[in-house]
């Protein structure tokens, strides 16, 4: 009898354990998705054509993240490295200069790396022009409830908003086109895209109250085409081997009315669209889906509470925008190595306010001579 209660007892005992395990793997698991939907983990498929530095130089876990979009060689001896760079939370970082960046070389005879002098090797930031471009497309919302009581604020906004985001002087590489929609099942051409900011305003400046002939909203209709015709022009420009990023700047007073797509297909389309597409919105009034937009502007999102707070508005995201186009740098050196070296690996710190950052990638030294400036 006491040997039946004793095994009665273990059964117990371990039946307790197998639940208190099995809750608190449970709490575990449910702990770590909630971590990973809130955390940008900068060293997992980040970095582009790089990865991350060799443990022999010592370095401390990435808080910038160098990722390379592209990297090429020109004789006599110049290594180029086209990267983005933003920090721990997504957020680009731009107005870096070349004396913020160390150049660590390995050759084959090299143990680990040796600091390549920035100041011997020509170190600079050069222009991304010839191989990069960016485009922004301004999605406006034309609906009968903002041509009847916002339009003249949102083409004040819009005018500012283009003044902030488009280069002086222009330059080719950087385009903003302009878009708008009401209840059709069209994202309506407004303007091409240009590098003239005059022809942007002037075609802002050229919206009437008569522009639209359907007073619903097909937002979720929006989203999806502006995001297709971000996709086009980045593969358009890859197509042309220039490396391409777009930002999709969407403006709304109010949700969708016109229910020809779900809101499931429009955030498909921003989740799974090129890693190179930001998204951006700007909401107005009471009758705006916050949640939603926030969503859809996954980047940032901004919300003006009236008309009056538009312009401010739209100046928050120009400047978010900005940042975005100008965290794409070309960094050049002249490197020491020469013909006959074969491949060389080459890592890239960045420091920038007490935080660092680094990348390494190889290049080939086939042809390289003296003579690089």
């Amino acid at each position: 009898m006491k040997n039946l209660n004793f095994i009665k007892m273990k059964y117990i005992f371990k039946l307790i354990f197998l639940v208190f395990s099995i809750s608190l793997l449970s709490i575990l698991s449910s702990c770590g998705n909630s971590d990973d939907d809130v955390n940008f983990d900068i060293n997992q498929e980040e970095l582009g054509q790089g990865k991350e530095p060799d443990d022999c130089l010592g370095f401390e876990e990435n808080e910038l993240l160098l990722s390379i979009q592209d990297q090429f060689t020109s004789l006599p001896g110049k290594v180029s490295i086209l990267f983005k760079v933003s920090d721990s939370s997504g957020i680009p970082v731009s107005g870096l200069t070349a004396d913020q960046f160390t150049i660590y070389e390995q050759g084959r005879n090299d143990d680990c790396f040796n600091t390549i002098s920035s100041s011997e090797s020509s170190a600079r930031i050069s222009s991304n022009s010839q191989i990069f471009n960016n485009t922004t497309l301004l999605v406006l919302d034309l609906s009968n409830s903002v041509l009847e009581s916002s339009l003249d604020e949102l083409k004040t906004a819009s005018t500012s908003f283009i003044a902030n985001v488009i280069p002086s002087p222009e330059t080719d590489s950087f385009k903003m086109a302009i878009y708008w929609f009401d209840g059709e099942d069209e994202l309506h051409l407004l303007n091409e895209p240009t590098s003239s900011a005059t022809e942007l305003t002037a075609a802002i400046e050229g919206i009437t109250t008569e522009i639209s002939n359907d007073p619903s909203t097909d937002l979720y209709g929006a989203v999806i085409k502006s995001t297709d015709i971000a996709e086009d022009r980045i593969k358009e420009n890859n197509d042309a081997s220039i490396i391409g990023a777009a930002s999709i700047v969407l403006f709304t007073d109010g949700t969708d009315q016109a229910s020809r797509f779900t809101e499931e297909a429009a955030l498909s389309a921003v989740n799974n669209a090129n890693r190179n597409i930001s998204f951006f919105t700007i909401g107005l009034g009471s009758e705006i889906d916050t949640n939603v937009l926030s969503a859809i502007g996954k980047t940032a999102s901004v919300f003006a509470g009236n008309k009056e707070e538009l312009e401010t508005t739209f100046t928050q995201i120009s400047q978010r925008v900005s940042e975005q186009a100008n965290s794409f740098y070309l960094f050049e050196y002249c490197t020491p190595k020469r013909d006959g070296s074969g491949d060389n690996n080459l890592v890239i710190q960045l420091t920038n306010g007490g935080l660092q950052g680094a990348v390494q990638t190889k290049f080939s030294a086939n042809g390289f001579t003296a003579g690089c400036e």
